[in-house]
């Protein structure tokens, strides 16, 4: 292996590493730095979600779930979120559409003022 070749591959190890630390798919550990949410986040009615919330210039999409947990979705574009807001059920079609389907990471809950 030349040095051209192994510079590479150390860049590209390091290019993995931080990637995978900062967006793992479906991240579910707690003992992972969490992301702190700014996207305001609208109550809907719903068995399974508490609220959504959407940024449509880096196309997140963010749920709470009733149960406290909160999730960050990448990568969603408009489409997908004009869709899952006028889905007759939208625990259903997170479950259809979305979850396992985009990058996800665990939220923090916001800091009380």
């Amino acid at each position: 292996m030349n040095a051209r070749t192994l510079s590479f591959s150390t860049l590209l190890f390091v290019c993995r590493f931080v990637l995978a630390d900062s967006v793992d798919e479906n991240v579910r550990s707690e003992t992972r730095t969490l992301v702190i949410s700014h996207i305001p986040r609208s109550r809907i009615n719903s068995t399974a979600i508490a609220s959504i919330g959407y940024s449509k210039r880096r196309h997140i999409l963010e749920i709470e779930f009733v149960n406290g947990a909160v999730y960050r979705y990448l990568a969603i574009r408009p489409s997908i979120y004009r869709e899952l807001m006028i889905a007759d059920s939208k625990a259903r079609y997170y479950d259809s559409k979305i979850r396992g389907n985009y990058p996800s990471a665990r939220v923090r809950r916001r800091p009380k003022p």
